[in-house]
């Protein structure tokens, strides 16, 4: 019987291997994506507070600057709910009340300091959990020829993994930045980058996203 159970537990570790989590790699093109980095998911005590996210926090910044010293596109997402009710929030809002504190003159709706946007960095603003859905990303990406989203931000559950379905879906290589993403709880982190590096997008170290932008400097 142990022999058995030993065997089941290796069938079912390999059972993604040559099925899913074929490497797709970067394309020509990378922008740098960071989602939803509101002080919501960083400050103690806010209904929000993910500890996954504030230890994203930690690498985010430097993951940010590389960026900017690459010069390639930057694209920041929020969320903002407008009116009384948050009408635009739909059902999302009524399954998740909690989403109801993102309107204007709440500072947990603001973005964390070390991560906001610089003067002249596009800022979309969103009231669902893909940055695509309902907003002018997936166009404005296209102009810009990028074909290679760097994804950072949170959270890895909700609109980190909705947003690289979504990417793929819009015909972008997805590379999702272990070390800069985060979630609430470390289970449903994990496993929804599992999920996303087998059949979405590719998950990479920090200094894989680092290494690539290097050459971007220097071209």
């Amino acid at each position: 019987m142990a022999d058995n159970h030993h065997d089941s537990k290796d069938d079912l570790a390999n059972n993604y291997q040559g099925v899913w989590g074929t490497r797709i790699g970067f394309g020509q093109r990378p922008a740098l994506l960071a989602v939803d980095f509101l002080q919501a998911y960083t400050r103690p005590g806010a209904p929000l507070y993910a500890p996954g996210v504030v230890e994203a926090m930690d690498h985010a910044p430097r993951l940010l600057q590389a960026a900017r010293d690459s010069g390639i596109p930057i694209i920041h997402t929020n969320i903002r709910y407008h009116g009384e009710g948050q009408l635009d929030g739909g059902v999302w809002v009524k399954k998740a009340p909690v989403m109801s504190a993102m309107v204007d003159g709440n500072p947990d709706a603001e973005f964390c300091r070390p991560v906001e946007p610089a003067a002249g960095e596009l800022v979309i603003t969103k009231q669902y959990a893909s940055a695509f859905f309902g907003t002018s990303l997936a166009s404005t990406l296209v102009a810009l020829g990028v074909d290679t989203l760097i994804v950072m931000g949170c959270s890895t559950s909700g609109c980190i993994r909705a947003t690289a379905v979504d990417g793929l879906q819009h015909g972008f290589r997805v590379m999702v930045v272990r070390e800069a993403v985060g979630d609430r709880h470390p289970a449903p982190h994990e496993a929804n980058l599992f999920d996303i590096d087998s059949k979405y997008g590719d998950v990479i170290s920090l200094d894989e996203a680092l290494a690539h932008l290097k050459p971007v400097t220097q071209d």
